[in-house]
């Protein structure tokens, strides 16, 4: 049996983890908040009291956290390197920077380690659901060695190249996401301004060439002003930081991106970060003159 260490069971590694363990890999996962373990061992899992404790003896090395410093703390200061066995492959689901991730996987390979960058799409609901689409840069051979780990968490998996191109392809996932959100947020500001029935409005919209699937995911929720985070503005500010910034060093204008990245920039000021990034909505609200209770 594959012995999976998994570190960070957040809102998106905890269900990623259990759907590990059910698929029959042996999973040990650790997180700072203790009480975050709980689905995990709950589906037959185990808990670590710290990442060099979940790395001792595992096959496979799962990394689903915040931030290129978090990652790198991970490897690096809090064990993984130091206690994973040679040949260990390690998979980082988390979305960081394609330079960062190039360089940590440079690393590891010097430590006779394997590594694959495979940021996810899909937030909360994809990964409770193992529906998750996987975008992983690496070698080929050790995508397909993780193979059977991918499809336990996810339906659309694709080798997009070699370390750091899964992080450029999620970068280039997060700016259309913030996108759409952001034009799905105006679009229902407007409707509401002329007295429209919103569920009418939305159904016809998610039919046409309007439809997609952040209408069909986030217009509930900028509808019932309900935005408990399956992806905090936080994390998606720092997405757009990655993507705007590589674009600068690529030398290629993306003005949509800017403006977008200004606008979650915005939310962040104004107390949203914690929210879901469908909470977008209450910023053009704001800008609007609309004022909502959370």
């Amino acid at each position: 049996m594959t012995t999976i260490a998994f570190i960070g069971l957040g809102i998106m590694g905890s269900p990623m983890a259990v759907h590990l363990q059910q698929a029959g890999f042996d999973v040990v996962g650790y997180n700072p908040t203790p009480s975050r373990t709980e689905a995990l061992v709950a589906a037959g899992g185990r808990a670590a009291g710290s990442t060099a404790e979940a790395v001792e003896g595992a096959d496979v090395v799962a990394i689903m956290v915040p931030d290129s410093p978090d990652v790198a703390q991970v490897l690096r200061e809090d064990g993984v390197f130091e206690k994973a066995a040679p040949g260990t492959l390690v998979i980082d689901f988390s979305s960081i920077r394609p330079d960062v991730s190039a360089e940590l996987a440079a690393e590891a390979r010097e430590r006779g380690l394997r590594m694959l960058d495979a940021p996810v799409s899909g937030g909360e609901p994809g990964a409770v659901d193992a529906t998750l689409s996987i975008m992983v840069g690496g070698d080929a051979e050790d995508v397909e060695a993780a193979r059977g780990i991918f499809e336990a968490v996810g339906r659309t998996i694709v080798h997009v190249g070699p370390h750091g191109a899964g992080q450029t392809v999620k970068a280039a996932n997060q700016l259309i996401v913030a996108v759409n959100i952001e034009a799905l947020a105006e679009a229902i500001v407007f409707l509401q301004a002329y007295g429209v029935d919103l569920d009418a409005a939305v159904e016809v919209l998610g039919g046409g060439l309007a439809g997609s699937a952040v209408l069909d995911q986030k217009a509930r929720k900028m509808l019932d002003h309900d935005f408990d985070p399956g992806f905090r503005i936080d994390l998606h500010h720092k997405d757009l930081g990655i993507v705007t910034s590589a674009a600068r060093e690529a030398g290629v204008a993306i003005p949509a991106a800017a403006v977008v990245a200004q606008l979650m920039g915005s939310a962040r000021a104004n107390g949203d970060g914690g929210l879901d990034h469908s909470a977008l909505y209450r910023g053009v609200a704001r800008l609007s003159g609309i004022h909502h209770q959370r």
